[in-house]
């Protein structure tokens, strides 16, 4: 099973963005939706946002809605997560994950990264 990979977490002041970043193989992405999740230190796993294969529907927690969008370019099999107005509460470690559907069920995917850390400084 290929793994996918995250970058661009770090450091922002509240109300800052970043973009996160996952890619892995063709392979790996070729016909797979794409999600994102969070944990939070002594928290539970969230979900973040997912996308289709296709880019063609995308979804995303209600505590995220109108603050990030995800986006995929598949010939760069590259999966984006733009956050936006981030607020202390944000900070967790990022994963990205492959599955078959874009649920919101951790358990849908098959293929995890390592993660990310994003820190949100008040």
């Amino acid at each position: 099973q290929v793994q996918p990979v995250e970058s661009g977490g770090g450091l922002v002041q509240a109300g800052g963005s970043l973009r996160l970043s996952c890619a892995a193989s063709a392979r790996a992405f070729g016909g797979y939706a794409v999600g994102w999740f969070r944990q939070a230190p002594g928290k539970e796993r969230e979900f973040v946002a997912a996308i289709r294969w296709n880019g063609e529907g995308a979804y995303y927690a209600d505590s995220m809605k109108g603050r990030c969008t995800i986006s995929r370019d598949n010939p760069e099999n590259t999966v984006y997560l733009q956050m936006n107005s981030l607020k202390p509460e944000d900070t967790a470690v990022y994963y990205c994950a492959v599955g078959p559907i874009p649920g919101r069920n951790s358990a849908n995917y098959g293929a995890w990264g390592q993660g990310t850390q994003v820190t949100v400084s008040s």
